[in-house]
């Protein structure tokens, strides 16, 4: 199923051009709704009972269905991710790639020859078009050629999340993992959680709200590789920041939990084992002393909330 949230593109066309051998449903919106509403659209119209989530400039290897699909089998109260272990491909020059991304480019094409020329070519005449030139083909995805372009990212696992294996075992955060643009899940356990909240608009935090309801549900979080899919890069719009700050901003108001209001930390740089590990230490002291320490705990909750605020 595809949801098209309004695009102004080709997008419509895709139905119409689709040649697929399995049931393909495409859902177009008059008027842009968001991204938290159109997926509500998709669950409510799918048909089936695991849903996956892949945002639309994903490019999925060959088995990657399947790789989610045998998770769910023989487990009924699971979310997978495949999106800690983060892909990024350039299949496009774009024009408002931020100087980091275009260093990136410019290295990655200069370990193959025919990018390389496509890059250079693009260098001496459209470097100052405002149109994205395409580095990549569709055979070039067929026959995964494209990998030369491609990068691993993993800014989660980095983070501290490796140290706790596939299952997040003692991780006090593993609702993190809940990330939109490639998770998979029962659709039974959604309509038990919730469905995304559409007060949430814009960019940022409505995949973890709802995968925090989940975890609250007693859902088990997994990381697996083999679901990986790869994400092809485009630009980073400052609106997209400021949207993100206020959806964390409406995270926290809708729960007001330590183990919410600890993910202000990301703001200030600290990884995700420092989060972990202050939310421990945190959860010990007010076991240890239930009844002491209550103005520091108070203090400690009131200085996240703020930093958010």
């Amino acid at each position: 199923m595809l949801v098209d949230d309004a695009s102004s593109d080709n997008t419509p066309n895709i139905f119409k051009e689709a040649d697929v051998p399995f049931k393909f449903k495409y859902i177009g919106m008059k008027q842009n709704k968001g991204r938290s509403s159109v997926r509500n659209i998709g669950i409510n119209h799918a048909e089936g009972n695991l849903l996956i989530f892949l945002d639309g400039e994903m490019l999925a290897p060959p088995a990657f269905i399947e790789n989610h699909y045998k998770h769910h089998v023989h487990e009924s109260n699971l979310v997978v991710t495949g999106a800690m272990h983060y892909e990024g491909v350039y299949t496009f020059i774009m024009p408002d790639y931020n100087e980091d991304q275009v260093a990136h480019l410019k290295e990655l094409v200069s370990r193959d020859p025919e990018y390389r020329r496509l890059y250079e070519n693009y260098e001496q005449t459209q470097q100052h078009s405002n149109v994205p030139c395409p580095l990549v083909t569709k055979e070039d995805i067929n026959t995964n050629r494209f990998q030369r372009l491609s990068f691993p990212n993993r800014y989660f696992l980095n983070s501290g999340l490796k140290h706790f294996g596939e299952r997040l075992e003692g991780f006090t955060l593993p609702y993190i993992a809940f990330l939109s643009g490639n998770v998979s899940v029962r659709k039974a356990n959604l309509k038990k959680s919730g469905l995304f909240d559409e007060t949430f608009v814009g960019y940022g935090a409505e995949d973890w709200e709802l995968g925090y309801r989940l975890y609250k549900n007693g859902v088990q979080f997994v990381l697996d590789p083999s679901t990986v899919a790869y994400h092809q890069e485009h630009g980073i719009s400052k609106r997209k920041v400021k949207e993100q700050w206020g959806n964390h901003y409406r995270f926290v108001k809708k729960h007001p939990n330590i183990d919410v209001l600890i993910l202000s930390l990301e703001w200030k740089e600290l990884p995700f084992m420092h989060m972990h590990q202050t939310l421990v230490e945190y959860k010990e002291l007010k076991k240890r002393f239930p009844d002491e320490y209550n103005e520091l705990t108070h203090a400690f909750r009131v200085m996240l909330f703020r930093i958010i605020e």
